[in-house]
């Protein structure tokens, strides 16, 4: 059994569902649409160029929660899964996971996009488990802040040590697939990294390497 990681947005789907979050509060007239959009787009051209500011955009991203219940917030998400997650979804990204599974390996995903966007995408992909950052929860109510270090970046490698100390899992035969070149940290860290539909950076670093390169998009 090998442990294979997997990053989400871009990687197992064809798209970002973070950014699609943003624009799917904005559909429902649930923020202001002109201000809300204009730093949504900011931050996702941030993450692209590998400049984001991550305590900024998770306190962008969570500050919405704290204006509803936990359940009404699970009930909105529902839609969002319906409407904007569905189409998003990657035969071919489902086609591999089934491979890892039919070998015995122990299906992980770890996200930059924090964990009430993330594990409902989680589950409807069938993994065993997922490190993301989680929003932090008082009296049934989301407070806008996030709990402990952001997973971006080498901060995933800090939610992954953390991880296998509880785990009978190891980095030993591991695999890492990422689109994105702020996943290097983690894809330098594992036994197999693979770049899937890679950004320019890292496409231009997994040549140099001879890193394997997927495309879960041929039959979109």
């Amino acid at each position: 059994m090998a442990l294979a990681i997997f990053d989400l947005d871009n990687t197992l789907i064809a798209g970002d569902s973070d950014h699609r979050w943003g624009e799917f509060l904005i559909e429902q007239k649930l923020v202001d649409e002109a201000q809300y959009r204009r730093q949504n787009d900011a931050f996702y051209q941030d993450y692209q160029r590998a400049e984001l500011d991550i305590d900024a955009y998770l306190r962008f991203v969570l500050a919405p929660l704290a204006q509803r219940s936990v359940e009404d917030w699970a009930r909105i998400h529902q839609d969002f899964m319906a409407t904007a997650i569905e189409p998003m979804l990657l035969p071919a990204a489902q086609q591999l996971l089934a491979e890892h599974r039919q070998r015995g390996d122990y299906l992980l995903i770890i996200t930059a996009t924090n964990g009430f966007i993330t594990r409902p995408i989680a589950q409807k992909l069938g993994v065993d488990d997922i490190l993301a950052t989680d929003p932090e929860q008082v009296d049934g109510r989301y407070t806008g802040n996030y709990l402990g270090t952001p997973c971006f970046a080498a901060g995933k490698i800090t939610h992954l040590n953390q991880w296998l100390k509880n785990q009978p899992h190891s980095l030993a035969g591991s695999y890492f697939y990422s689109d994105s070149i702020n996943d290097l940290p983690l894809l330098e860290t594992v036994s197999h990294p693979v770049a899937v539909n890679p950004d320019a950076q890292l496409a231009a670093i997994a040549r140099e390497r001879n890193w394997p390169t997927l495309d879960l998009r041929q039959a979109q």
